[in-house]
């Protein structure tokens, strides 16, 4: 291995990059627009004076003005894992440590995060080089058992991945796909009757809420359930740790070490708070830091499986790359996700948040953390990157671990013996943090309902730097919200906590301009104020049909020169968006109905958001945090397949989103009524286009509220309450206009 400061030859590259071709196009672009923007607030102060239209360009113009960062230098990356080979030997591969999430066996069934697990204890990586901990936070038996059975059969499927190749490595992805990989219908057999065996039994246990001792092995397996006495609550219990596996002590079938397994549940007490996943997070990493102390972690949610086993290998050429590595705080991968409708209807993808957005930042000093599959360099957690200097070769050499003190985890393994037990549950007690930095200056941080979000921004803030690897085929793949108001809970939620770090002391426009770069605090600002574009859409989606109604223009004619302003700006925003959705390999319909979507939660997302933080602001309680349900209904399911939207229940969601299809469509009809009685579509063209181009974005609306009768329709009292207010609202201004 040469040396970065002497005269031997560099090491082999681990990674290439390369900049957008698109950079000077939306450069050029970016300096018309924003002409155009100042042009347009001159025309509606000196012109056609509107306070709330002019409130809602100027919006649009600083949403806008926020996603500046996000085109300036896109770059795009490739790893050459086949170099990492190369350059270090298997047995000096870095330990992993690998965080998986769960807080509801209920509405995150427990078998799900079983394929989640068993898909990273699978990875093509060193078995004794992983460690996977499951952290529960809803403190449920139900977890614990089904972790205790996929150990049993992670001793199978283990070696059975390996023997054949296998690279969808979650049971139930695998065997679900019907692929069989050149492997025996024998051996295929044998695992998946295994595999269904163990679904079965965690699944009739599920069902029944408690795990009784006839469904338990032996001794040794009851007495880890004996913490769950009557007096044990999801929400008041102690600690709670149980070596599921353990390396130097567990094999397989082959003879092969298996990955630690562990399970944690941190204490609760009525009456302390508990922060949600960064609490629990913050707990494995002291945990983890104390048992295995591995100095490369990886965090999952509950439903994001691993779908390429190579994905640690993918990681460690940017994590052992001497250009990088010192201040290299994590490699985030894609969210990408199984099941997606055909065209995506309720754009589960979030393509430009998961894959546009990412790359432009990566630009510019890092991608930003969300949450799921991110691996991390344990040491960014205590405190900021080492003072740039000569930067060392962070490889192992052939006669050395990756750690060399005389603790590390090559010598000591896991020392499982009641001492060590008992001090990595105090670490994990409710009172531990009380006093200290953590969740402040040290670990996950608190302070926001998206703690990744939140997290990643203050580590950039600190000086450390990320990266974004988006492979070809994705790394890892989740569960996406099959109904429509579970989507639009989640989109609230994120803009909340969005809201909270926005209006903080902490603001990207001010705290991270200065910390990191003006760009980079307007890449973070543009998703910390999200919920703001609820403001121009809700105008744009009531004012014009409405004053159409009254027949009053709010736009040029269509004879006036300031009319090609009006028409150039949205399309060549839309024409711009369109092409960059197309680059990622998706579809024009797809992109159409992002678009949809985009107005849809302007009107119900992301403006129950602003008021529920603005009732926040003001000290009034607002809702905790709620787990978006991964159980699947089986009409629903088929309803989302056939693309179909779901409402089905009485959500102020549909309430909101029904008023305004209404609107659009009473003042659309009367529109086009004032045309044809008038002759002409000069005054009026602009305000008719957009209510038109409404009415045909909120048709799953109108058919959900009047053609359909299966249970996704939108309730009936729904349905009537917005029909009188939208009737009423157009009447009212019909009589003022007369």
């Amino acid at each position: 291995m040469a040396d970065i400061g002497g005269e031997k030859s560099m090491p082999l590259p681990l990674h290439k990059l390369q900049v957008s071709t698109c950079v000077g196009i939306n450069r050029f672009l970016a300096f018309l627009h924003t002409c155009g923007i100042f042009a347009l607030a001159y025309y509606r102060l000196a012109c056609l004076p509107c306070l709330p239209m002019l409130i809602a360009e100027l919006t649009f113009g600083l949403s806008w003005a926020l996603s500046l960062g996000f085109r300036w230098k896109p770059i795009f990356r490739q790893t050459l894992s086949e170099n990492l080979t190369k350059i270090i030997k298997e047995s000096s591969l870095p330990a992993i440590d690998v965080f998986v999430c769960t807080a509801d066996p209920f509405k995150e069934p427990p078998i799900g995060v079983v394929n989640t697990a068993l898909s990273a204890m699978a990875f093509d990586y060193p078995t004794d080089k992983i460690s996977v901990y499951v952290s529960d936070d809803g403190g449920s038996e139900l977890t614990l058992f089904a972790f205790m059975e996929a150990a049993k059969f992670a001793k199978h499927w283990l070696p059975f991945c390996r023997s054949h190749g296998i690279q969808l490595r979650s049971p139930e992805a695998y065997f679900t796909s019907g692929m069989v990989n050149g492997c025996s219908y024998g051996d295929y057999n044998d695992i998946k009757v295994r595999y269904e065996a163990m679904k079965d039994k965690v699944e009739s246990v599920v069902s029944k809420g408690c795990v009784s001792y006839d469904v338990l092995a032996n001794q040794e397996e009851c007495l880890a359930f004996k913490p769950w006495t009557s007096h044990f609550t999801p929400q008041d219990h102690p600690t709670v740790i149980q070596v599921v596996l353990e390396k130097g002590k567990d094999v397989d079938v082959s003879g092969h070490p298996m990955p630690n397994l562990v399970y944690l549940s941190r204490e609760k007490r009525k009456g302390t708070q508990h922060r949600f996943k960064a609490g629990a997070l913050n707990a494995l990493l002291r945990v983890s830091g104390l048992l295995s102390h591995a100095p490369i972690l990886l965090t999952l949610d509950c439903d994001m499986y691993c779908s390429d086993p190579s994905a640690p290998r993918q990681a460690l050429c940017y994590l052992l790359d001497p250009m990088l590595h010192e201040d290299l705080a994590f490699v985030q991968f894609p969210q990408r996700f199984q099941g997606v409708a055909k065209t995506d209807i309720y754009h589960c993808e979030h393509t430009r948040l998961f894959r546009i957005n990412p790359i432009g930042m990566d630009g510019i000093w890092g991608a930003p953390y969300v949450g799921t599959g991110a691996f991390f360099q344990r040491c960014a957690f205590y405190g900021p990157p080492p003072v740039p200097g000569p930067v060392p070769i962070p490889v192992p050499q052939e006669d050395e671990d990756w750690d060399s003190d005389s603790d590390s985890e090559s010598d000591r393994g896991f020392i499982w013996v009641r001492k060590v037990l008992a001090d990595a549950s105090q670490l994990a007690a409710c009172t531990y943090e009380q006093g200290t930095d953590w969740g402040s200056k040290i670990g996950f941080r608190y302070g926001s309902l998206v703690e990744d979000y939140y997290t990643g921004y203050r580590l950039h803030c600190e000086g450390w730097k990320s990266v974004f690897c988006n492979p070809k085929r994705p790394a890892f793949l989740g569960d996406v919200p099959i109904t429509l108001n579970d989507l639009l809970s989640q989109c609230k939620r994120w803009c909340v906590g969005l809201l909270e770090v926005g209006f903080s002391k902490y603001c990207p426009l001010t705290y991270g301009s200065s910390r990191i770069s003006l760009l980079m605090g307007l890449g973070y600002a543009h998703y910390a104020f999200w919920a703001l574009d609820s403001i121009p859409i809700t105008i744009y989606a009531l004012l014009p049909p409405l004053a159409l109604l009254y027949g009053t223009s709010l736009f040029p004619k269509v004879s006036d020169y300031w009319f090609f302003l009006y028409a150039y700006l949205p399309l060549v925003a839309y024409a711009q968006d369109l092409s960059e959705f197309l680059m990622t390999g998706s579809s024009f319909k797809r992109w159409y109905n992002s678009q949809r979507m985009w107005m849809i939660k302007g009107v119900t997302a992301y403006a129950f958001a602003l008021f529920q933080f603005s009732l926040q602001t003001m000290g009034i309680p607002s809702l905790s945090f709620n787990v978006t349900s991964k159980v699947v209904d089986a009409d629903q399911s088929k309803r989302y397949e056939q693309e179909i939207f779901e409402f089905g229940v009485a959500s102020p969601f549909f309430l909101t989103v029904s008023i305004v299809a209404l609107i659009n469509l009473i003042a659309f009809g009367v529109g086009i009524l004032r045309v044809i009685m008038q002759g002409s579509l000069d005054g009026l063209f602009l305000q008719l286009v957009l209510c038109g181009f409404l009415v045909v974005n909120c048709w799953p609306v109108y058919e959900a509220m009047a053609l359909r009768m299966d249970g996704g329709k939108i309730p009936a009292k729904v349905t009537l309450l917005s029909s009188s207010i939208a009737v009423v609202a157009c009447m009212v201004v019909a009589f003022l206009a007369y």
